[in-house]
């Protein structure tokens, strides 16, 4: 008996240890695709978000971790791409209304002018200030809307008398370049009548900016099957390649990286649409083919 008891416990012993020994190198290497995560976590930057784990080199068990992490390294990378090309935009748009007025000025006080010229540069730079003041309250209200901006006074509102009335500025426009206007429809909603006249004048203004002489420009107003309102607003003129429609809507993003700096604006109108219409429920997208441009925009109707 003494000597089975020896044996039992004994083997007991050993097979405890050889268990516990297994055991750890069981779970080393069970956790070593998690070691490598955090160690890979540990080298990503700014610079490497391009960075992205190896689906199929992870266990089963791991893989949805490693392809939510993908997904989340994705978003980070553009939205850093997206922070990195705004800063650059906003210190373009700033710097250039600036440096007209630096130079503009400098140039004035290198001698003595007349009244009549001092009063003409001073109009000059009284042009490229309510540009720049424009500008920075453009940027404030996206600002404001990035924190869930409220909508101050809801009230029954006209599309169709709004439309009207901002196509009324463009009159003398439209008749200028042979454009042809056309207004079909009715539809109705509950918001902000200024901002909303202020979202529907951006795409309208959109929309003749981009218009070619003999072109056209029509807007439809409509009430959808899910009873939402729908203002479409169409243009011809260059199709805008696919690659550029996503970021449309982006501040300062201009599908044609050429075209010069204008009166029009600081390509901040369709981020405030955009932000406007989120603000009231709704959504704006844009299509584009066969040289017709199309923005739809949805609010809930009355």
């Amino acid at each position: 008996m003494v000597s089975f008891r020896w044996a039992m416990w004994s083997t007991v012993a050993l097979a405890a240890l050889a268990s516990g020994l297994l055991g750890w190198i069981a779970a080393r290497r069970g956790l070593a695709p998690l070691r490598d995560i955090n160690r890979d976590v540990g080298t990503i930057t700014a610079s490497k978000l391009d960075q992205r784990f190896p689906i199929e080199k992870m266990p089963v068990e791991l893989a949805d971790v490693a392809h939510t992490l993908n997904e989340m390294l994705a978003r980070l990378e553009e939205s850093f791409q997206r922070l990195s090309d705004y800063s650059s935009d906003l210190a373009h748009e700033l710097r250039t209304p600036v440096t007209n007025l630096l130079t503009q000025t400098q140039v004035t006080l290198a001698k003595a002018r007349d009244s009549e010229e001092y009063r003409s540069i001073l109009e000059s730079n009284a042009e490229e200030l309510e540009r720049l003041a424009r500008t920075i309250a453009d940027m404030l209200f996206l600002a404001k809307a990035e924190n869930a901006l409220a909508v101050p006074h809801s009230e029954p509102v006209d599309l169709r008398a709004e439309v009207d009335g901002i196509l009324e500025f463009y009159d003398a426009l439209a008749e200028e370049n042979e454009v042809r206007v056309t207004v079909v429809g009715q539809a109705s909603a509950l918001g902000d009548r200024l901002m909303l006249r202020r979202a529907i004048g951006n795409l309208v203004s959109n929309a003749f900016r981009h218009t070619p002489e003999h072109g056209e420009v029509a807007v439809e107003l409509r009430v959808n099957l899910n009873g939402a309102s729908e203002i479409e607003v169409r243009n011809t003129g260059t199709t805008i390649t696919p690659e550029h429609l996503p970021r449309l809507f982006d501040r300062f993003y201009r599908a044609d990286p050429s075209r010069q700096r204008d009166s029009e604006g600081a390509g901040l109108g369709l981020a405030i649409t955009r932000s406007i219409l989120l603000a009231h429920g709704g959504s704006v997208s844009v299509e584009s083919k066969d040289g017709l441009t199309s923005f739809l925009a949805k609010l809930s109707s009355l």
